[in-house]
């Protein structure tokens, strides 16, 4: 057991902590459920109830979280749906049950037995990701879930099982998926964003059918052609999922990576007749990047940021080319004087769209650099000083000409090769 604290309920490791131990990876949280105690004898015990919604209790010793065996009844739609019983009658199997995937539905008793009543052991060696039993089709958030464990054991070449794929088609078709709250939503896909594969959990969402119903304007970017001397991958769906990929290779942060999913949705809403160039799509994306953002709820500097990068990230691109009052225009759109973190997001997120194309991935890029370089610059401006020396009301124009100075300071000196 977790603990030395001795008491006469069975308690069992279950969930991720018994998976991920099996597949012999890192376990970062481990959670126990409890057999044959109910809510007041948890609190004689010691434990301290932290379930909102849940009887779910933190140990008085190690302060892992100790759930009560429960059972879940469908009442309603959506992830609120769900009446609990949890009366101490509740057994480890009908416990097990409600869980989404057979992987996820094995414990471990304190002798080290394993209990694998869904044949969760099974799959784990089969690579299967298989649901335990048809409720899972009663709570929508079980399929982010599952896009997200699918993005999560993709180095171990998991599967999704045949019969799961059909009942989450099922689920869509019931318009289920439609309930999902766009907190609920953004929570999974923070998780999946700081995953190491970010754009396997798009991915799957897309094979399962349900990207257009939970990131419509991703979806609508597939199938988008670009210029082939620009894109050689084609498609702009493709090409949001290699950016994706990249970011996660450069560590990105989830912020981050949430910009470089969105970078590109303008691409989707180019006139057709100008296909396969995107005239002025970082525009247009700017404006559904700030939709779709607003509409799941974001953080506001996680908005802020992919707004930001959708507009000008084609600035990046083309820097050897810009004038040093665009480059200026630019740092400060970024703030960047004042939050020099944001820079480092952009220039992440540009260098993942400039190697996130076929045959780009081991690109040298150098605008990261020269970026800073200006910045650095300047920095190096002493506005204190300027005021001793100019007429006050002229110091925003002068501060503006200093600038200006020295960026073309940089561009004169700066290599490119």
């Amino acid at each position: 057991m977790a603990s030395n604290l001795t008491f006469s309920f069975e308690t069992y490791l279950v969930g991720g902590a018994v998976r991920d131990q099996l597949l012999n990876l890192p376990i970062i949280d481990r959670d126990w459920v409890v057999v044959g105690a109910n809510y007041a004898q948890m609190l004689e015990h010691g434990f301290k109830s932290v379930g909102k919604d849940f009887p779910v209790f933190l140990h008085p010793d190690t302060h892992e979280e100790y759930a009560l065996a429960r059972q879940e009844r469908k009442t309603g739609k959506g992830y609120h749906g769900f009446s609990v019983i949890a009366d101490g009658t509740v057994s480890l199997e009908e416990d097990l049950s409600r869980r989404d995937l057979t992987i996820n539905a094995i414990a471990k008793a304190c002798d080290g037995r394993l209990i694998d009543p869904y044949n969760g052991i099974d799959d784990l060696n089969a690579r299967v990701l298989r649901h335990v039993s048809i409720a899972f089709k009663e709570d929508p958030v079980r399929v982010l879930r599952l896009a997200r464990f699918y993005a999560r054991l993709y180095d171990f070449g998991f599967k999704i099982a045949t019969e799961t794929k059909q009942l989450i088609s099922e689920m869509i078709a019931q318009g289920e998926l439609n309930y999902l709250s766009p907190e609920r939503i953004w929570i999974e896909l923070s998780k999946a964003l700081n995953g190491a594969h970010p754009d396997q959990f798009i991915a799957c969402l897309r094979e399962l059918g349900a990207l257009k119903i939970i990131l419509p304007e991703v979806d609508a970017l597939f199938g988008i052609p670009q210029r082939p001397e620009y894109h050689p991958e084609i498609d702009s769906g493709l090409h949001t999922l290699m950016v994706m990929r990249q970011a996660a290779l450069l560590n990105a942060d989830a912020d981050t990576l949430f910009a470089c999913l969105c970078h590109d949705l303008g691409k989707a809403t180019t006139p057709t007749h100008i296909l396969p160039k995107h005239t002025q799509h970082e525009s247009r994306g700017a404006v559904l990047a700030k939709k779709l953002a607003q509409r799941l709820k974001i953080p506001n500097d996680t908005q802020t940021l992919a707004i930001k990068v959708a507009k000008y990230h084609l600035y990046f691109h083309t820097l050897n080319q810009l004038r040093a009052v665009t480059i200026l225009k630019l740092l400060l759109s970024l703030d960047a004087l004042r939050r020099p973190l944001v820079l480092d997001q952009f220039i992440l997120a540009c260098i993942a769209d400039e190697r996130g194309r076929l045959c780009f991935e081991d690109r040298e890029i150098l605008q990261g650099e020269f970026l800073k370089e200006c910045l650095i610059a300047l920095k190096g401006i002493d506005a204190k000083q300027l005021l001793l020396t100019v007429d006050p009301a002229k110091i925003p124009e002068i501060i503006h000409l200093e600038r200006l100075k020295k960026i073309k300071n940089v561009i004169k000196d700066y290599t490119w090769s």
